[in-house]
């Protein structure tokens, strides 16, 4: 062994004095060792998001927001995507190990085991998209009952009687809120559903609920498609079967990913106002606002019907 070697080696005589030395250097060079960096970093505040539907192109815009809106105050996102089967709780260690000061859950189900571990540790809950009554945490989400109203009174003004709809997954309340606005709306008008299925929030289950609907003898002239994806699969379907959209069929859908405005959909649909929900979630994460004792919010923001050439 060398003597600067021994001279460094742990239980050297000098050992002591010249690791205060060099920490007193570093120290007024301003440097900061890798992990303790990495700590800083997660003290100052992370944000993870948990998304369970990143095939929807909805999801991924709402991530990207998001994620640019960190960046603009140096905040760290840490993104989880996990399959619609999988518990969320098998994430909760690893959420807390993170230390994050924001939990932010998009097309994922949170259990109220997640939830009282957050409250317990101090990270903010913020559901987007979506509201569970179940569970009390913060919640950003589109006026789902409002904007499933307006398909219904839009598609009654257009002359249209025989209005199906085809649903997304039954126990969420982004189905919930649209599909009861939808109805209710309808009834109003003295009006029912014509024809309903389950499409899943896929593209898959969204074209063979339509494929099923449109190849029936009576057949609906309007369909309202709980998200966008299902709607485009259903615009195919009929494209397939040779029913002229919208002379023959209307479709609407709800979301206005980027495809709805595309030349070969031109989707009529109900934007959900992103930029105004991110803008929301940001002011829940970082002020100190009723969240901090031990309350919740609520934000529920308006969409907008874009009428397009497929309606």
């Amino acid at each position: 062994m060398s003597a600067v070697s021994r001279a460094f080696a742990p239980g050297s005589p000098i050992d002591a004095e010249k690791r205060q030395l060099i920490l007193q250097v570093a120290a007024q060079l301003g440097y900061s060792s890798p992990a303790r960096r990495s700590a800083e970093v997660i003290s100052a505040g992370t944000v993870t998001l948990v998304a369970g539907d990143l095939s929807n192109p909805f999801y991924p815009q709402v991530l990207e927001t998001l994620a640019n809106a960190l960046q603009a105050v140096e905040r760290q996102l840490l993104v989880y995507a996990i399959a619609p089967e999988i518990d969320m709780d098998r994430l909760t260690p690893q959420i807390l190990a993170a230390r994050p000061r924001a939990l932010v859950v998009t097309s994922a189900r949170l259990t109220s085991g997640m939830a009282q571990a957050c409250r317990q540790h101090g990270i903010k809950v913020v559901l987007v998209n979506r509201i569970q009554r179940d569970v009390r945490v913060n919640s950003v989400s589109c006026d789902n009952h409002a904007g499933g109203r307006d398909v219904a009174t839009f598609l009654l003004g257009r002359k249209r009687r025989r209005i199906g709809f085809i649903g997304g997954i039954a126990d969420t309340s982004t189905h919930r809120d649209r599909a009861e606005g939808f109805r209710e709306a309808l009834q109003e008008a003295g009006h029912g559903v014509f024809a309903e299925a389950s499409g899943g929030f896929t593209y898959r289950g969204g074209y063979v609920a339509a494929h099923a609907m449109l190849s029936s003898r009576e057949r609906p002239d309007a369909l309202f498609c709980c998200n966008d994806i299902m709607a485009l699969a259903a615009i195919d379907a009929a494209r397939e079967l040779g029913i002229a959209v919208p002379d023959a069929l209307s479709i609407i859908g709800f979301d206005d990913i980027p495809m709805a405005g595309w030349t070969s959909y031109r989707l009529t649909t109900i934007r959900q106002p992103v930029p105004r929900m991110i803008h929301e979630v940001m002011t829940i994460i970082h002020t100190g606002d009723e969240t901090d004792r031990g309350e919740t919010v609520t934000r529920i923001l308006p969409g907008k019907l874009m009428v397009r050439g497929r309606a």
